[in-house]
């Protein structure tokens, strides 16, 4: 009943001339967008080469941040307004990188929702722990906080068509990955949140990613499970045969 969704999150890697390769590569390899919905985010300076390349494919394109404002002097900031004017359908906010190393806020977060909203475009809202509040068993409190902020003054039917992205911090990049268990649990958490928020039928549609160090090798063990409804992937969504095996798990 939810489309599944594969997203490769690039985060600081790839050029133009690389991205377009990518996108040659797989364009004529992807699954019906009924089937499985593919995504890539790139960096912003690639996003013109990535719109580019994938026009007329299944592939959906992300930005990978932007700002909660549409203009202003902001320098150095994505507006969320021109990323919709290129084309963009999603935008991956929340990142627990851009928590971390930028000290965005759970305010900014439900912020720059809006403003995606307001423009037309998804947000990829990314939640999730780190090492020390799992083990300290803060694990719940702390993802339904940070989904609630998220959230927060947005419509059932916005959260109805939004994707929430669960990425245990200990496990990005690492090599280490929740298992399909520990996963499972903290999606229907993120459901049962959003339940509680609104109701049971926008919390059934509203579509709930695992990331961290997913691949293909572990990719049909998370989406069997019954609240993960797709993966945030980083570093092994780099290579084409990679990403092909991910977004075309169900073969």
């Amino acid at each position: 009943m939810r489309t599944p969704i594969i997203a490769g999150n690039w985060k600081m890697n790839n050029n133009p001339a690389q991205t377009t390769e990518f996108v040659n590569a797989v364009k004529n390899q992807l699954p019906d967008s009924d089937k499985v919905e593919a995504v890539i985010a790139a960096p912003a300076v690639d996003l013109p080469a990535l719109l580019a390349a994938a026009k007329g494919s299944n592939l959906k394109t992300a930005a990978e941040n932007c700002y909660f404002e549409d203009a202003g002097a902001f320098t150095g900031e994505t507006s969320p307004k021109v990323l919709h004017e290129m084309g963009v359908d999603y935008i991956v906010i929340g990142h627990s990188e851009r928590r971390d190393y930028f000290h965005e806020t759970d305010s900014d977060v439900n912020k720059k929702a809006h403003a995606i909203f307001k423009n037309d475009m998804l947000p990829i809202i990314c939640c999730g722990e780190s090492l020390e509040t799992r083990e300290a068993g803060n694990a719940e409190t702390w993802v339904q906080e940070q989904v609630t902020a998220a959230l927060k003054d947005l419509s059932a039917e916005q959260v109805s068509s939004l994707v929430i992205a669960y990425e245990p911090i200990w496990a990005i990049g690492t090599g280490k990955t929740a298992t399909s268990e520990q996963a499972q649990e903290i999606c229907h958490i993120v459901r049962e949140t959003v339940k509680n928020l609104y109701d049971d039928v926008t919390a059934q549609k509203v579509r709930i990613q695992y990331g961290g160090s997913v691949k293909p090798a572990n990719v049909k063990e998370l989406m069997a499970k019954p609240d993960i409804d797709g993966g945030l992937v980083g570093g092994a969504s780099l290579d084409p045969q990679s990403y092909l095996q991910l977004v075309n798990y169900q073969d």
